[in-house]
């Protein structure tokens, strides 16, 4: 079997995303979009059961899929979907020192992430989650 081009272009793609991120944020780095994206990602994360981890990690991109798993703590307890002020709050604590996020991160990296995926195809990885965990998706 060939290697399938989501793993051979894996690197591109991931930069792509980023490079997209770094525009629509308005940020300047794609070093900057990385650690914007992270927090996004772990703040997702922190409020989904493991089985719905697993579950969403499927649809992302492989280095999307493979940053959203890292540094997972699955004795972490459950957060419990806040506002997106809140929400926001928690992603730009991520190395805050370093952390250039948006007052709109959360719907920057969702508005690249549903360009990226296809609404469809995001809208079908959500479909079995909790309605906060499809709401903080929307742009």
């Amino acid at each position: 079997m060939t290697v399938p081009m989501e793993y051979r272009q894996a690197s591109w793609d991931f930069e792509n995303f980023l490079i997209a991120v770094r525009d629509r944020a308005g940020l300047v780095t794609t070093n900057q979009a990385f650690t914007m994206v992270d927090g996004v990602l772990r703040t997702f994360r922190r409020r989904l059961e493991p089985a719905e981890v697993v579950a969403f990690a499927q649809v992302l991109p492989v280095c999307l899929r493979a940053l959203f798993i890292r540094d997972w703590d699955l004795d972490e307890p459950r957060k419990a979907f806040g506002t997106r002020e809140e929400m926001t709050r928690e992603a730009k604590a991520l190395r805050a020192d370093h952390n250039f996020s948006t007052d709109s991160a959360i719907a920057d990296v969702a508005w690249v992430l549903r360009e990226t995926l296809g609404i469809a195809v995001l809208d079908r990885a959500l479909s079995s989650l909790p309605e906060a965990a499809k709401r903080f998706w929307l742009t």
